[in-house]
């Protein structure tokens, strides 16, 4: 047996090795008294911004196991981990061996797990490996080309691989430790398992990518890049394989996870009949302010202290009839373009693991319903998307510079003119985002940011700027699946997975709902032959 001690509060500055002498002072025996020990949650309390503290729950195992049953008796806490459940194989066969339709972090998940339980998957990628992907992305932000197939969205690790790293979930349980756990495994850092807002930075995430796919491999799994699924093959509503740029492949599964930006792979599945429909979806601008005054808005006078690093926010408000609420905040982070599509403009956050930008962005979103889209088509969100991306685009006069407001002028009704400062890397335009923005996001802007200021004590709003649209926070589209099984309910053997299938909205959340997946598919087939 072991114990849960909870709430141990530790100052700035203090080393964690410190914290078994808090540990045994809150059990009331000496440190050597303590056999093992691991921190199980550690979060930042700043409420009080002279006295912020470091706040840990840990699990604490002691030599005298008569001590520990005597101190579970006086009312602490005994812990018991949650048990991380897996099936044993299914009975129903499979011909061929599982096939996943993208790398991001929802299909290479679904594609470790079924790796380690012997089904051999075959994980199809229409971008470039990692390494590869990494100089095609350097290359755009210098000002090259937009290649259509590697980008900040498609390629090994999807757009989570360039999208800041945060591991946040809404969730918890065996499962999401379970993903934490792997992404630990794969050079992640040990404390991303226990920390509350854990963070890797867009530097360290193609290593961690690249381990695991190397771990699939090594389990059996294929992954093949530059191979575009562009058709599904069907007979008799059940699937036969699919239709790639590299030709017909056999397949009587398929784990569909291509991430919210495949618009080319929802226009394909619409007209194969394939049941999709609109979803909510986040819709908004990037704003940047200069991290110096997030620090001291959230710090006082604890700004700068290096335990602490740089300052981060998540704010929510109700501005008139709408929710308006930050996203993807990025800390000493950097303003990107979010583009795949040439022709198309819209932005996107990251830092890196040191979050040494002397600026802080943030996505400001609402959500956009069917009221806003005025059609129920299932690709209207696309298409509401893409009105903004592509006048966003030729504002920026074609050349994917980013449209750029200050929020001085953003408010007195005038477009900004001369050079703001921003992290973008292919420079910016002064304009009136008004021009691209539809009119419920002005408004809820204008009601809203006035409401984060305050909040901020006055330093929200100080030298920020404006940048967008903000438009690819989550999917305009879900594809229907059935809730226990997970398979398309008009196509057999077609399991829809992840953010571009309206099921997750995050890197821990599609990587959860990949690992889930792949387990409903090893508790339901035999594993293939051959």
């Amino acid at each position: 047996m072991s114990l849960r001690v909870a709430n141990i509060s530790t100052p700035l500055g203090e080393d964690e090795s410190a914290l078994v002498d808090h540990l045994a002072s809150r059990l009331g025996v000496g440190p050597s008294d303590i056999s093992r020990w691991r921190i199980l949650r550690k979060s930042l309390d700043a409420r009080r911004r002279d006295d912020i503290r470091f706040v840990y729950s840990a699990e604490v195992e002691l030599a005298d196991p008569g001590a520990e049953a005597s101190l579970a008796g006086s009312g602490l806490a005994p812990y018991t981990p949650e048990r991380f459940d897996w099936p044993d194989a299914g009975s129903e066969p499979l011909r061929h061996r599982p096939v996943i339709v993208g790398s991001g972090p929802a299909g290479l998940f679904a594609a470790y797990f079924l790796a380690i339980s012997g089904y051999r998957p075959l994980v199809l990628e229409r971008g470039r490996a990692v390494k590869e992907r990494v100089a095609d992305v350097r290359t755009f932000d210098q000002g090259g080309a937009v290649d259509p197939e590697s980008n900040y969205l498609f390629g090994e690790g999807g757009a989570g691989t360039f999208s800041d790293g945060k591991l946040t979930s809404r969730g918890s349980g065996p499962d999401v430790r379970r993903v934490l756990e792997v992404v630990a495994d794969c050079h992640g850092k040990p404390s991303v398992v226990y920390e509350h807002r854990p963070h890797l930075g867009s530097n360290r995430l193609p290593l961690i990518v690249r381990t695991l796919r190397r771990k699939i491999e090594e389990a059996g799994g294929e992954v093949r890049f530059a191979c575009r699924v562009e058709d599904l093959d069907l007979i008799d509503g059940r699937l036969n394989g699919v239709m790639t740029s590299s030709g017909h492949i056999p397949a009587d599964l398929v784990v569909l996870a291509t991430g919210h930006s495949a618009r080319d792979t929802y226009q394909m599945l619409l007209r194969r009949g394939v049941p999709l429909a609109f979803k909510p979806f986040q819709f908004g601008v990037r704003i940047e302010q200069p991290q110096e005054s997030i620090d001291r808005a959230r710090y006082g006078p604890s700004a700068g202290h290096p335990a602490l690093g740089a300052a981060d926010y998540e704010l929510a408000t109700r501005a008139g009839d709408r929710d308006l609420f930050t996203f993807c905040m990025c800390a000493g982070g950097y303003v990107m373009g979010s583009v795949a599509e040439p022709g198309y403009f819209c932005t996107n956050g990251m830092s890196e693991s040191r979050h040494d930008s002397p600026f802080a962005n943030s996505g400001i979103v609402m959500t956009i319903g069917l009221q806003d889209v005025g059609s129920n088509h299932p690709l209207a969100g696309i298409h509401f998307q893409q009105r903004a991306e592509r006048a966003s685009y030729l504002i920026g006069g074609r050349s994917y510079t980013a449209p750029i407001q200050s929020v001085r002028d953003f408010f007195a009704g005038r477009a900004s003119s001369g050079t703001l400062p921003s992290s973008y890397p292919r420079g910016t335009v002064s304009t009136d985002l008004g021009l691209f923005l539809p009119p419920v996001v002005m408004a809820a802007l204008e009601r809203g940011l006035p409401q984060f200021d305050r909040s901020f004590r006055g330093l929200f709003l100080k030298g920020a700027t404006l940048t967008g649209p903000e438009a690819r926070g989550s999917s305009p589209v879900r594809i229907p699946r059935d809730p226990t099984s997970r398979e398309s309910p008009t196509v057999a053997g077609l399991f829809p997975c992840g953010e571009g299938a309206g099921y997750a909205g995050g890197i821990v959340s599609a990587a959860v709902d990949g690992l889930r997946t792949a387990r409903a598919l090893v508790g339901r087939f035999s594993w293939p032959q051959g």
